[in-house]
């Protein structure tokens, strides 16, 4: 399962209401870093399958969600359970950094 891109469309849906955990990479075109992570980001929605979905939010698209959240600084990856925030992490790190962290959150 590839990342899904999420917006004020269906963030509720997708996100909020979603049964599995959602892990939303908030991120903009220009940020290299937010770059950097997209492919491990997708590798890591294609190994969980439908354990976790990896959904993508620009922030440059959709301010006031990421104004909701309290991003001040890209990229910021969430986990949400049962429609909360459960944990959330900011900058790039690589691929075993962030699979570990979703794979422990979502444990």
């Amino acid at each position: 399962m590839a990342t899904v891109k999420v917006d004020n469309s269906n963030f509720q849906a997708d996100v909020l209401n979603a049964k599995e955990p959602v892990v939303v990479d908030f991120w903009a075109e220009w940020c290299g870093p937010c770059k950097m992570i997209g492919p491990s980001l997708e590798e890591i929605a294609t190994e969980l399958g439908g354990k976790v979905k990896i959904a993508k939010l620009n922030i440059d698209e959709n301010p006031e969600l990421a104004a909701q959240f309290g991003v001040r600084s890209i990229p910021t990856l969430m986990i949400f359970k049962g429609g909360e925030v459960a944990d959330m992490k900011v900058g790039a790190a690589p691929k075993t950094a962030l699979s570990h962290w979703i794979n422990g959150a979502v444990a």
